[in-house]
């Protein structure tokens, strides 16, 4: 950075000037009020291509040449769109239309984007992670109209769509002796393909091509099919009763995405998937055993607090209602929570439930009325009665709530709970869930525990289990983001028990993030994976549940960038 720009950047600091934040999959920014975890987690990469956005000259912004155009709009979905959204409305961040950044000029972005800010934006510049020719090109490409890339319908996904094995030759039975229930799907997240693991013997199966950094694995409410769903919005349709399991179908839904569901309802089981899309904000609902689109719905609209329409609201969590026909779907940016009633997709009826922005993961309580999805961003927990179809509660709860889908169990002092991690603090948030034999700590945060860290992704418990299993993933510090701690259900009181994870499985060198406890069906076993680079060995360890000690650590050559793991029954049936 030249003098010139330090000065301005120095004067700048001084006045306040109100701060722009950016996305950040990047070393931590060093300015207060915001974490590495918070960072890491907003500034996740969009699964979006430059080529496929259409780039936009704006008359008084600074020249581009279309080279420069090119490697901007790289830049910009890799590092920002995350944060502030594909056409720079502003989502988690602020927005950077050429209304914003016009006025500002070109010095003054590059000064923000160089040296970061005091709300949280990176230090593109001094950290290292951009060049002075980058942070240029960054700078007046803001000031242009932001690309556009391309809507994705019914066409596109027709266009995409592909039957491999049709529902009449398939299997009339199980054709394998594989102890399904007891079968995990593992995101090899880094090599297009998932992992089965037989829970039993600890030994994999087959992998599976699937698409770009599956997000999820959903099970059938008969536990025949297993849906996949990958960053680039690639739904693989596995057929587990096959000799073999393998991909019957296949579709692509959209550009970007990240969840996927199918029907449970009594009478509508397998009839129905659906998927929720970033890019386009909508989502579909498909056939069930073919993949075959449906129907398509927009979620572009108003958010609910300020009134003000939103361009691209896009689709985060989804569950499958117990209570109605019905698939329950988080819409991040407006924060409203959509009820679409499936049981006459030609005149779909959709409750929509005022919540809190920016909705985001969640899972059901024990009884499975209640939905318990984190608004990370208000740093509340809306609590949506799937009975009533009506919002039950809006909990304050810690910094960036992340909990997956949470963990169900029995407070000894306050009844039944369900616990949530936090990205942006240390806490463990246990709400109280039982509005009826204890409804006065129905719906609030009856304990904080205190944990190792921020950086929590996922934490994890079952029926038959009295530990707590806590990961922190995102934490910058090796020794933490390597950890997990466990709490002692019956004395919460007491602090966890810190177990280094990545130790056990005795791996070379690499960042060995330990990510996502899952049970096994019996709920003895809780499986970890050891996350690592994707040229590295990575692992998955399985701890003995009641001892808190190693009982295998599973190594193969296939386990490249292992992350997200789904046990077949406790998915199928919302163990959790």
């Amino acid at each position: 950075m030249n003098t010139r720009l330090t000065i301005l950047a120095a004067s700048i600091f001084i006045m306040g000037a109100a701060h722009i934040t950016f996305a950040a999959d990047a070393p931590a920014s060093g300015h207060p009020g915001t974490t590495d975890p918070e960072l890491r987690y907003k500034g996740a990469p969009a699964s979006i291509t430059g080529e496929e956005a259409r780039e936009v000259v704006t008359p008084k912004a600074p020249a581009l040449t279309s080279a420069e155009f090119a490697r901007a709009k790289q830049i910009y979905f890799e590092r920002c769109a995350g944060c502030h959204g594909v056409l720079r409305k502003g989502a988690t961040g602020k927005a950077l239309t050429p209304n914003i950044t016009l006025p500002r000029g070109t010095d003054y972005l590059k000064v923000f984007i160089g040296f970061g800010s005091p709300g949280g934006m990176p230090n593109w510049g001094t950290s290292g992670v951009l060049s002075e020719e980058e942070i240029d090109i960054m700078a007046r490409f803001l000031q242009h109209e932001p690309p556009m890339p391309p809507e994705y319908g019914m066409a596109e996904m027709k266009a995409s769509w592909k039957v491999k094995v049709p529902p009449e030759k398939r299997p009339k039975k199980k054709m394998n002796r594989l102890d399904l229930e007891n079968l995990f799907s593992v995101t090899l997240r880094d090599d297009g393909k998932i992992a089965l693991i037989d829970g039993n013997t600890k030994k994999i199966i087959s992998t599976i091509e699937t698409g770009y950094a599956v997000h999820i694995s959903r099970i059938s409410a008969s536990g025949r099919y297993l849906y996949v769903i990958g960053r680039d919005a690639k739904i693989d349709l596995i057929d587990l009763w096959m000799e073999k399991p393998a991909v019957v179908a296949e579709i692509k839904v959209g550009m970007e995405a990240r969840s996927v569901e199918t029907s449970k309802f009594k009478g509508y089981e397998d009839k129905y998937a659906i998927a929720g899309t970033y890019w386009p904000p909508q989502f579909v609902i498909m056939d069930g055993d073919t993949l075959e689109p449906k129907k398509i719905v927009g979620t572009r609209g108003m958010t609910v607090d300020t009134q003000e329409y939103h361009p691209e609201p896009r689709v985060a969590a989804i569950v499958a209602s117990h209570e109605h026909p019905e698939f329950i779907i988080n819409v991040k940016e407006t924060g409203k929570v959509l009820m679409a009633d499936y049981s006459d997709i030609n005149n779909m009826k959709i409750t929509e439930v005022e919540a809190a922005r920016f909705l985001h993961d969640g899972g059901w309580d024990s009884t499975h009325r209640y939905f318990m999805s984190a608004a990370n961003a208000s740093n509340k927990i809306a609590v949506i009665d799937a009975k009533e179809q009506k919002l039950a509660a809006l909990v304050d709860v810690g910094k960036i709530p992340h909990p997956g889908r949470g963990a169900n169990f029995i407070d000894p002092k306050y009844g039944p709970v369900w616990a949530t991690g936090h990205l942006g603090d240390d806490s463990v948030a246990l709400i109280g869930t039982d509005p009826e034999k204890h409804k006065a700590n129905a719906w609030k945060v009856v304990r904080s525990l205190k944990g190792q860290g921020s950086g929590s992704l996922f934490l994890k418990t079952h029926p038959k289990s009295r530990n707590l299993w806590v990961d922190t993933t995102l934490n910058p510090d090796a020794a933490i983001s390597q950890s997990v701690a466990i709490y002692d259900i019956d004395n919460l009181d007491k602090a966890p028990e810190i177990v280094n994870i990545a130790d056990l499985a005795k791996l070379g060198e690499g960042p060995k993030r330990v990510v996502q406890p899952e049970y096994n069906k019996a709920g003895d076993e809780v499986w970890f994976s050891v996350w690592n680079g994707s040229t590295q060995e990575s692992a998955i360890v399985v701890m003995n549940d009641k001892t808190r000690k190693l009982k295998a650590v599973i190594k193969d050559k296939r386990l490249i960038t292992p992350t997200g793991k789904f046990n077949v029954y406790n998915t199928q049936h919302d163990v959790y």
